[in-house]
């Protein structure tokens, strides 16, 4: 082959070898300045819903509980503890609302006794407190306006 056949075919390779690598470069310059698709809606429309383990995590950090539960273990020598129980599996349904059933307990080693039971939506965390006397429920504030009427007694 002539030296100049050579130099120009060499040539013909490197200027479509170039060309392809510019020709790929663009594509992906193309990908990333794609326009990004709009970000969701936020979800303030939709609550999350939260879980019977989070329901019940957020009745342990009232701070009545936590008092009951301190006081409980005080008066019972460590016998005893306080603790949130599920009542019934099946969400209780109000105004249309979903509701976890839960019980604050005095746990003991033989039995257990109900202190409060609770009421938690599933889709905003609201507590409500069921009050077996007048057969109502009280929203965590008026609760907490009657709670000195609360007893607690302790196993010994």
């Amino acid at each position: 082959m002539h030296p100049r056949a050579a130099a120009f075919s060499s040539l013909r390779l490197l200027a479509a070898t170039l060309a392809l690598a510019c020709a790929f470069a663009g594509c992906k310059r193309a990908e990333r300045e794609a326009p990004q698709p709009a970000p969701a809606a936020p979800a303030a429309a939709v609550q999350p819903v939260q879980s019977k383990d989070q329901a019940m995590a957020s009745l342990l950090a009232l701070p009545e509980l936590q008092a009951w539960s301190k006081q409980i273990e005080t008066r019972s020598r460590g016998k005893a503890h306080g603790a949130v129980i599920e009542d019934n599996p099946v969400p209780r349904e109000l105004n249309g609302k979903k509701y976890y059933q839960l019980s604050f307990v005095e746990n003991r080693a033989d039995d257990v006794q109900r202190r409060e039971s609770f009421l938690v939506a599933q889709d905003s965390g609201e507590i409500l407190v069921e009050d077996t006397d007048n057969d109502t429920l009280l929203s965590l504030q008026e609760w907490r306006r009657t709670i000195e009427r609360v007893d607690i007694k302790s196993a010994n």
